[in-house]
């Protein structure tokens, strides 16, 4: 049975995310009311054979045009180049303001296609569908869309909420399991930042979803999905309580821009349980949050197969993972901003954090000193 979340705030128009199976195939009836002109798919060009061509022909059916835009797999696609190859793909179809963007994939299309479709013609309707854990949990909902520059991950973008979100969780059989279990990281990311119940479940009977049982993965997209909708209605444009989805960010992006991106190496999802980890020991140190919160949010972790310790990588310089964590969106003036935890279920937005016990922290973890 498809489960409706609505999102709806003060500042945008309300729309849907609809968590169930089959949503895919059953495009044409579950995007009716949007599609009526010519309909564009920005792809993966993972899931172009697959998923791809099952939208594609369920509108068709629906008598909807349809066309196809492949986007090549990975971070490197969300660049001022891939958005300018997408921008100039979209013109070539001769899209008017009435036509709608679907960004089919996981969350690099989703930022890209999203981005590309609030600056054509100053903003067309996209509807997101989301084929990843991640996408489906977190970047999918809440209109933050972006690429990445050589300064930074998700530096240059705009706040573009989608008309609606499909998240199929039948896309997510066939996944590899390394990406599942990064989505996971967002999953139990909402529970710590949030809802320690929710928590609770995910760190006992409910992980079984990290290893893609979907008795446990389709109630824990409802819940995460639930929990950033309340979020982003109250929020947003990160001015306040939206910044706590971002637990576990500026570290875990620091971490990524320092390895170039290379997701061999560290996927998006590996490097927010690294940064979640990283926040409640930073926590703990700080006499902030229980030693025993940490050990909790660290097992979890790596109890679904991600990371949870900054020196089982090849080492880091700690002055420059400051200076990257300074460049952070969510940085004043140069001074830190983090999410850290007073306990599982209870984090909040610590402005203007000290620089040099961030550094004592991230040297006593196993980085190189500054």
């Amino acid at each position: 049975m498809t489960q409706v979340v609505q999102v709806a705030g003060t500042g945008f128009r309300p729309y849907e995310v609809r968590v169930g199976r089959g949503l895919l195939a059953d495009a044409g009836g579950q995007l009716s009311d949007l599609v009526r002109g010519r309909t564009v798919i920005v792809a993966d060009g993972n899931v172009v054979a697959s998923h791809a061509r099952t939208v594609a022909a369920a509108l068709t059916a629906a008598g909807v045009a349809v066309s196809i835009i492949p986007v090549p797999p990975g971070e490197a696609s969300k660049s001022w180049r891939g958005l300018e190859t997408l921008c100039d793909a979209l013109l070539a179809q001769g899209l008017d303001r009435k036509d709608v963007i679907l960004a089919l994939g996981g969350g690099v299309v989703g930022d890209l296609a999203g981005l590309a479709a609030a600056l054509y013609m100053r903003g067309v309707d996209f509807v997101q569908l989301p084929t990843s854990l991640l996408a489906q949990v977190d970047s999918s909902v809440g209109g933050k869309t972006a690429i990445d520059t050589a300064a930074g991950k998700n530096m240059i973008g705009a706040f573009h909420q989608p008309r609606r979100v499909l998240a199929d969780i039948d896309a997510l059989a066939t996944l590899p399991a390394r990406q599942l279990r990064s989505g996971w990281a967002e999953v139990l990311k909402h529970g710590l930042i949030r809802d320690a119940a929710y928590f609770g479940w995910l760190a006992g009977e409910g992980a079984a979803g990290a290893q893609g049982d979907v008795a446990a993965l389709e109630p824990a997209v409802v819940r995460s999905v639930e929990i950033k909708a309340a979020i982003v209605s109250e929020d947003e444009k990160e001015a306040g309580a939206r910044a706590l989805l971002n637990l576990g960010h500026t570290f875990g992006h620091a971490l990524e821009a320092e390895l170039g991106f290379d997701e061999t190496v560290m996927t998006h999802g590996e490097a927010v349980a690294l940064g979640c980890a990283l926040a409640f020991r930073f926590s703990v140190a700080q006499g902030l949050c229980p030693a025993d919160h940490a050990g909790a949010a660290e097992r979890a972790f790596a109890g679904a197969g991600l990371p949870t310790r900054l020196d089982s990588y090849a080492p880091f310089d700690a002055g420059r993972l400051i200076a990257r964590m300074a460049g952070d969106k969510k940085a004043e003036g140069g001074r830190l901003t983090l999410i850290l935890a007073r306990a599982i279920g209870d984090a909040f937005v610590q402005k203007d954090v000290d620089r040099d016990a961030v550094a004592a922290f991230l040297v006593s973890e196993g980085a190189r000193p500054a």
